[in-house]
Parts: C-alpha cells; structure tokens; sequence
C-alpha cells in the first residue's frame, strides 16, 4: 500500500505521516512539500515502522501523476492555513490554495486515484445554534479569505466527483490543536497555550469570548483520515469532524489550570463577528467513526512541551 500526504510537514501532515504506518503496517509513505515554512525538524526520527519517501516540490506545478498513479489514497494538505492573516494576502491565499487543490484533484482524476480533501468548518457563517453539512446555502458565509477559498476547493472536488469521476472526500476540520513536530501557533488553543507559558497576555478577539466554535484533537484528524481510507468513504461527501465545540471562555478556562497567573488582553480583528454555532459530527458517528480526542489534554500536552520556556514552569495537573 503506498499513501501520498501533501504538505506532509505542517501541523497536521507531521503526525499523520507518522500515524499512517501504525494503522496501515507496511505501507509507504510519501511525503510532498515544498519546505516553504522550512519546517525540516518534521523529517527527525521519522518511526521505523513506516517507509518513507519525501519529495520537495510544489503541488502547484508539479506533474503528480506519476506519484498519485497506484496510490490507495491521496491525503491533501498542503495549503496556506493562517485564516486571520489571509487578510492581508487574499490573492495569494488563492492562488496557493485553490491551484494547488486543482493540481492534486487533476492528477487524481486522471490517474483514478482516491482523495482526500481537507476544508475547515470555517466555511460556516451562521447563526443557528447547530449546523450540519446539509445546511442551507445562507449558513455557508465564510468569514475570511482562507475560507472562502476552502468552499470553493469544495465545490471544485464536488464539480470533479460529478463531471470526471474523482473519488473524494471532504472533511471540514475544526480549529486543530495538539502537539506534532510540524505544529504552529497562530490558531487559537495553540496560540494561547503559547502566551500563556512565554508570560503575554492571551490576545482573545473582543466579540468572541462567548461565541461557541469547533475544535478537532490532531489525533482525531489522524483517525478521520485513517477511517475514510479504511471504510473507502469516497463518495463525494463532506464530513464534518470535530473533538469538541467549545466557547474561547471554555478555552482559556483549560489553560488556566495550568498557567494559574495568565491575563486575557481583548483585541479588534479583521474576522470578528457576532457568530457563535456548534458543528454535528453526526454523519461521521453514525458510520463508527469515534472520537478519542480531549481538548483538556491537548492543552496540557502543549503547555507540558513549551513549559519550562521563559524561566516559567506549568502547573503539573493529573489528567484522566
């Protein structure tokens, strides 16, 4: 079995690159990224269990095909992911993501290979209390940039499903958090947890406090990703997956039971609304999909890594 991961150094490539083999012994893993983030510690001590091949390129331009061809399974991540910081560079969001997704989804097209697409449940723009994938268009507002570009990569994968034949499937991921050897800190419990161990104030946008957002556990994004493979999910449907839904008040709470003396600092931004919705997972729970996921420890698991940064030590707490 050969599995191909694009942008298999970011935050979510890094662990999975390394989960696959464990769910699937002796397959291969290849590896495509273009080392723009300069992420190169995701390549260290990589398990002995997997068989790995990595390859620097761009799924913009590259010709995949001879790669995807005889692939059980395309995993696509590579993208620029900063939706607060999408702002200041919408066009080149655009054309990095949307091109880089008609890439892969072509080259699977044309090689007959399944894929997986990765979008986010930033997508949604709603007021209602829970939202599902089969929400009305109205509630499909996407509230930034990145997002907007990620409802069109849906759209272009639904088009190819029904047009050429590709074998996808889309999962709208929530804000993911956890450690992996690739992760960043712009996204929100990341963020935070980061703040909180260097001694700055948690910069919480003014109107968000209370609004209630999703959350996927990194090792839920792994098992997602897994579970489609497994259960040959490619249908062309979207799936919604999160660990949790959670107010950022929820969130902050997490981390002060391990940074007792933390300080909440309210900021404008560019994305600030008065939305607050939870997601189902319904779609993917009624097929067996389990989540195993826990924000709390992936809270402690990240301050436990970055903790004794700055002169600062996290409060030790027992988790369950």
């Amino acid at each position: 079995m050969r599995i191909v991961v694009t942008g298999a150094m970011g935050h979510i490539g890094s662990h999975v690159v390394r989960d696959l083999p464990r769910r699937f012994p002796g397959a291969e893993i290849v590896m495509i990224d273009n080392l723009l983030t300069q992420r190169f510690p995701s390549l260290f001590d990589l398990p002995a269990t997997g068989r790995y091949r990595f390859i620097e390129d761009d799924v913009r331009t590259a010709d995949l095909r001879p790669l995807v061809r005889g692939a059980q399974a395309v995993v696509h991540l590579a993208a620029i992911t900063d939706a607060a910081g999408s702002f200041d560079r919408a066009e080149a969001v655009e054309a990095n993501n949307y091109v880089g997704t008609l890439n892969v989804a072509t080259a699977c097209a044309d090689t007959g290979t399944r894929l997986i697409i990765v979008s986010s449940t930033s997508v949604y723009g709603t007021q209602s209390h829970r939202v599902s994938e089969d929400c009305p268009l109205e509630e499909l507002r996407p509230q930034s940039p990145y997002a907007r570009t990620k409802l069109r990569e849906e759209s272009l994968t639904t088009q190819m499903a029904a047009e050429r034949g590709l074998r996808a499937v889309v999962f709208r991921f929530g804000t993911v958090c956890g450690v992996s050897p690739g992760m960043r800190f712009h996204t929100a419990v990341n963020k935070f947890c980061w703040q909180a161990v260097l001694g700055q104030p948690l910069t919480v946008w003014s109107t968000a406090y209370d609004q209630t957002r999703p959350y996927l556990d990194l090792c839920d994004a792994a098992g997602a990703i897994a579970f489609a493979i497994e259960r040959d999910l490619f249908d062309g449907r979207l799936f919604n997956a999160a660990t949790d839904n959670a107010t950022v008040r929820r969130i902050v709470d997490l981390i002060r039971e391990f940074v007792p003396d933390l300080a909440v600092e309210f900021v404008d931004s560019p994305i600030m609304n008065q939305l607050s919705y939870d997601v189902s997972c319904d779609r993917l729970t009624r097929l067996g999909f389990a989540f195993a996921g826990d924000l709390r420890r992936a809270v402690a698991d990240t301050i436990g890594r970055i903790g004794h940064a700055n002169g600062r030590r996290a409060v030790a707490v027992t988790l369950p």
